[in-house]
Formats: C-alpha cells, structure tokens, sequence
C-alpha cells in the first residue's frame, strides 16, 4: 500500500530550464522518507512540483491515501502581520475543514506541548524564528493528513521544541501517517528515517534505507554523512 506515487520526469521554473530529473518514489503509511542534499540540488523544487506548485511539471504525482492530503511545514514561516495566533489556526482550521470540536481539541492540545498558551492572542511577527517555526508546525499538525511535506523542520528550534516534533512525527507515523522531510541535520535523520533520497545536480544520486546506501557507497558501517559524501560529494 503507498499513500503517495511520485514519478517526475523533469522539472524545473519555465519551458527551457529543467531544475531536477528522474525523481521516482512512493511513501507509504508511516514512512519517513529524508530527502538530503547541498543548497541548490533541487529539494525544494522536488518538493514544489509534488505540492503542484511549479507550472513546468512532466511527470506525475498521485496523492493515493484514505484522505488524499498532505500538509506543507515550511522552512520560512508564512505569516499575517495582522492576526494573531489563534487567528492564524483559526485559518488554518477553516482551510482544513476542520469541525470546531476538532480544532479547540487538537489546537489546544498542541498550543500546550508548545508553550505558546501565554501568546495565544498576540501577533506571532513579532514571536522569534523559533517561536514562529512552532506556529506552522502546530497549523501543520492540526490538519492530520495522509502525509507531512516539512522541510527543514528543526531550523531555530531550541532541543525540547524538537523533542516535541519528533514525539509528534512517532504519534503520526504510527496513525499511518506519512512523512517526507528535506534537511541537512543528517544526524538527526539517520536516527528518524526510514529511507532516504540523496539528490545531487537535480537528480537522484542514491536512494534506500542506510543500509543500501552502505552497500552502494562500499561503507560497511558508514554513518549517513560518509556514505552522502562517497555517493554525492565526491562522486
């Protein structure tokens, strides 16, 4: 069973630029798929073209859960000036379709593993870099869907924030929930997922659990920064 089918051709931000190419990959029910690379290898644009985002798309993209949703964490958070942080999940709520009951049970539940009850009312652009990246976070989660697009989650977070995000990532992954999370923390990522894919010049250099890419980089017990540098750097 797979709740998402991604076979992208080529890719890129108009008719003579092609960004990435033969980018093939599923997830399924609580998968965490890493996808890891430099700045520039086309990450983002990967996971532009799967969210539908990018006009210039040869491939397709097949969102094949129960629901057939997902939701975006993004790496900068995206913010009103003038709402405040219940107005913000108030949106998110609405954009969601999520009853009332849902919302105040789930949003209040997540407010608190926060700590961001005491500025429920305030205006999150004057909240720091982490305080923000918590906003999105908590929009994201509310949601529930079928799969998580984050990228660079864990950027301004202090350590019990992402203690937070990587008890939430367990909960959801064990609901069947599925997650594909671009970042460059590749400690923290070889610990959490499942698989991964290394992307370098805007293609797919390597792809598989750490075992595989320990057998494809001939590193037998190499941590997953030896076997990105073998199979990307220095390829």
């Amino acid at each position: 069973m797979e709740i998402l089918r991604a076979d992208i051709r080529q890719a890129g931000y108009s008719p003579d630029s092609v960004v990435i190419r033969d980018i093939q990959f599923t997830v399924a029910p609580g998968e965490l798929i890493g996808i890891i690379g430099p700045n520039g290898a086309g990450k983002s644009t990967t996971i532009k073209a799967i969210m539908g985002l990018i006009e210039h798309v040869d491939g397709t993209i097949e969102f094949i859960g129960p629901q057939g949703n997902y939701a975006y964490i993004p790496e900068q958070p995206m913010l009103y000036e003038r709402l405040t942080l219940q107005e913000h999940l108030e949106l998110a709520a609405a954009a969601h379709e999520l009853s009332m009951e849902e919302f105040q049970q789930t949003a209040g539940s997540l407010i608190d593993r926060f700590y961001l009850k005491h500025v429920i009312h305030h205006y999150p652009t004057s909240f720091s870099k982490g305080m923000q990246q918590k906003v999105m976070l908590i929009a994201g989660f509310m949601a529930r869907p079928d799969l998580y697009i984050i990228d660079e989650p864990f950027i301004g977070l202090d350590p019990h924030a992402m203690k937070d995000l990587l008890e939430l990532l367990q909960e959801e992954r064990r609901r069947g929930a599925g997650v594909i999370m671009s970042t460059h923390m590749l400690d923290t990522a070889e610990r959490i997922c499942d698989s991964f894919l290394l992307i370098h010049e805007g293609s797919i250099a390597a792809a598989g659990s750490l075992s595989d890419l320990r057998e494809r980089s001939g590193l037998a017990d190499g941590s997953l920064l030896d076997c990105y540098t073998k199979l990307c750097v220095r390829s």
